[in-house]
């Protein structure tokens, strides 16, 4: 661990611990749904603007962008947290639970943005970096698409704000608070959305032989998807097919003209997810041509892979070891999930990290999880020593 008094360590922030876990929890009972975030952004933005930051407000939305400049560096680095909630009725009976039913922060958007602001006010108050700092709080991650990062991009972050690199984390259940989990290039999937429906010929439950069921059509079509990664990807490799939802008929003695069907594929390369495109569809079109019917299929790509990059993610693991030591720093699995974060990376260089949010935190998206404050100032820590060391004075 490298103890030099130039860059942030943990114990310098935490005498800000107690405000950024009021921060936190203010968040937290008081989300907003993706493209709702407007009071979140208000209270971002004035916080920003009481340390000295330039603030722009509504990039691509509620979109906050921060910048603060200090020294003749010419390098930038952008740091960006999430701000949005989910649509799931909270259940953990905290004092701070949500004051909205129905709204949760149930991912840890709240820990990812107090994180981030609690950085924001070191930086400002130490100025110990030479260039300047660009924080991104983008709206809208849970939105599918267009998703708050696509947004942001095309409202001109880049061009309006340039930015040499850029770094992101999300809390990870499972690990020890305040561990750090990196990996080098893919490291989330992506995750695409596929809608069919299949077209036959209803009648009478007695009397099959007159139609082309299309629910047997979709049984058997149900069944044959699953070949798709087990007969068509290298075993080597890493994909997911799965049939979410099958809906057809409304009555018992009724066949039905149609049948629905929803899946959800993804995979960690881009070469793969076009094997995957492709095959999904002509087998799709081959079993239901072959029963007599017709299908109409929606293929939609959502978020694509994160790739992070080698040099940014040596870097961040780097900063990390200095910051609580090697035995807290491993690498991250593969995570089948996804996150528009990956749509940065495909304009610029950089990491997307996981910080430990317990051993025993509850998953990801459910009713009773909460951010771990313990995390907070080792988070923020972390931002302020990353943007300290990338531009050093």
């Amino acid at each position: 661990m490298l103890n030099d008094n130039r860059y942030a360590r943990v114990s310098d922030l935490e005498p800000m611990e107690a405000d950024m876990k009021e921060t936190r929890q203010y968040l937290h009972a008081h989300p907003e749904l993706s493209r709702e975030e407007t009071e979140t952004a208000r209270f971002v933005a004035e916080k920003l603007e009481a340390w000295g930051y330039e603030v722009t407000r509504n990039v691509g939305g509620h979109g906050v962008v921060a910048c603060l400049t200090n020294g003749s560096g010419k390098k930038s680095i952008g740091i960006r947290a999430d701000m949005d909630a989910l649509p799931i009725l909270e259940e953990t009976g905290l004092p701070y639970a949500s004051k909205t039913p129905g709204k949760m922060h149930a991912c840890g958007h709240d820990g990812h943005t107090a994180v981030l602001l609690g950085a924001a006010e070191y930086l400002a108050k130490t100025r110990h970096f030479d260039g300047t700092v660009t924080l991104i709080f983008q709206p809208a991650e849970e939105n599918g698409k267009p998703s708050g990062a696509q947004q942001m991009i095309a409202d001109g972050l880049f061009d309006r704000f340039p930015i040499d690199a850029i770094f992101g984390l999300h809390n990870h259940p499972g690990a020890a608070e305040g561990a750090f989990l990196l990996r080098s290039g893919p490291m989330m999937a992506s995750s695409d959305t596929v809608k069919m429906t299949i077209k036959g010929k209803g009648g009478h439950a007695s009397r099959p032989h007159l139609t082309i069921d299309p629910v047997v059509i979709a049984c058997n079509l149900v069944v044959a998807l699953q070949t798709v990664v087990s007969r068509n990807i290298d075993p080597t490799q890493t994909a997911v097919v799965t049939v979410g939802t099958i809906h057809a008929g409304e009555a018992v003695n009724v066949i039905p003209e149609y049948a629905k069907l929803a899946l959800s594929v993804r995979c960690f390369k881009p070469g793969i997810r076009d094997v995957l495109q492709a095959r999904i569809t002509k087998l799709a079109d081959a079993i239901v041509e072959g029963f007599g019917a017709t299908i109409d299929i929606d293929y939609e790509h959502g978020y694509p892979v994160v790739v992070n990059s080698e040099a940014e993610t040596v870097f961040a693991r780097t900063v990390a070891e200095e910051l609580v030591g090697a035995e807290n720093v491993s690498t991250c699995n593969l995570i089948p999930g996804s996150e528009d974060f990956a749509y940065f990376l495909e304009h610029k260089p950089g990491t997307f990290l996981r910080l430990g949010n317990g051993v025993n935190s509850s998953t990801l998206h459910s009713s009773k999880y909460d951010f771990a404050d313990g995390s907070l100032t080792v988070g923020a820590a972390m931002w302020a020593r990353l943007a300290e060391r990338f531009l050093q004075a």
